[in-house]
């Protein structure tokens, strides 16, 4: 399968002045031409629909190319292959038909041996995304780390962004599989009780964003690197409302609190470290609300950590 975007990757070139390593995101990323071999993949996500039908603040369709407008011009250090897929794009209420063509385009990524990237679009691309991996990975022992301020464990006679990780859960149970779910930076004033007793009953782990600190990260690594050994890959997705509403403007809900960026860029290393990555995710970038492309920048920020296309730091 091979898909193309109307998106154009160009910006600016330092290199006729400073050479070839004076290269940015733009001059890297190539269409993806359905090859196989490793490397990245961007699948956009172009829906709100489900944002619509939670009642929330919609523009997240438009939050794929805010994106890669935000990567393309961020200083290149990496040495992997990103390719960009093309996007999958809700016509209209079609939320389930879009949701089934981006599980092909998931799966068809991971098939070829590249990891998608996945950019939302409303928090209803979890539902497709893993339709995706459980087509593609066979392993039983999958887990997902959801970085939000939602469990987005609702329950709803219509699925919409607020329902994602229900769905999977009732499809797990219903085809014998474990549900081995971890929600990272969970504002308990953004979840009802009866939302805390859906996770409970679903086996879910959970940090709050109050807990999720830098002060506490020693006892944050032990609890998620013995998580991480249990498992045999891992599905990384993040709601961008998880940030404060200062970092994090341009999503449907923002974040009165939110989690802190270097907390959530270090858990990000310490997945990208344990080499059981299969498919990460950026959710719920509203341009239309997005001051200064405050948060398109910090979701291209994460985007490139995932990659690992970010240089250490000189020793002292």
């Amino acid at each position: 399968m091979t898909a193309s975007t109307t998106f154009v990757w160009t910006g600016r070139d330092d290199t006729p002045a400073e050479g070839a390593r004076a290269t940015r995101w733009h001059q890297h990323v190539r269409a993806d031409d359905g090859g196989t071999g490793e490397g990245f993949a961007l699948i956009g996500f172009c829906s709100d629909e489900g944002v619509r039908r939670n009642g929330g603040r919609t523009d997240a369709a438009e939050g794929p190319d805010a994106i890669r407008r935000a990567l393309a011009n961020l200083a290149w250090h990496g040495e992997q292959s990103v390719f960009d897929a093309g996007d999958v794009r809700c016509e209209g209420s079609a939320l389930e038909g879009a949701q089934s063509q981006l599980a092909d385009r998931v799966a068809d990524v991971m098939r070829r041996g590249r990891t998608p990237l996945v950019l939302g679009g409303g928090h209803e691309v979890a539902w497709g995304t893993w339709q995706g991996i459980a087509a593609a990975e066979r392993t039983q022992n999958l887990g997902i780390l959801n970085v939000d301020a939602h469990f987005d464990l609702r329950r709803s006679t219509q699925a919409h962004s607020g329902t994602p990780f229900a769905q999977i859960a009732a499809a797990s149970q219903a085809a014998k599989l474990p549900f081995h779910y971890f929600a990272v930076g969970i504002s308990a004033l953004s979840n009802t009780a009866a939302l805390f007793d859906t996770a409970r009953a679903t086996g879910s782990r959970w940090l709050l964003d109050e807990d999720f600190a830098m002060h506490r990260r020693d006892a944050i690594a032990a609890d998620v690197d013995a998580w991480l050994a249990a498992r045999d890959a891992v599905y990384l997705t993040v709601c961008l409302d998880a940030f404060p509403a200062s970092v994090a403007p341009g999503v449907s809900a923002p974040a009165a609190r939110g989690i802190d960026v270097a907390m959530a860029e270090w858990l990000i290393d310490r997945i990208a470290a344990s080499g059981k990555l299969r498919v990460a995710e950026v959710a719920e970038l509203c341009p239309r609300f997005d001051q200064d492309d405050r948060t398109a920048k910090l979701a291209a920020r994460l985007v490139a950590r995932c990659v690992g296309a970010l240089p250490s730091s000189a020793p002292l």
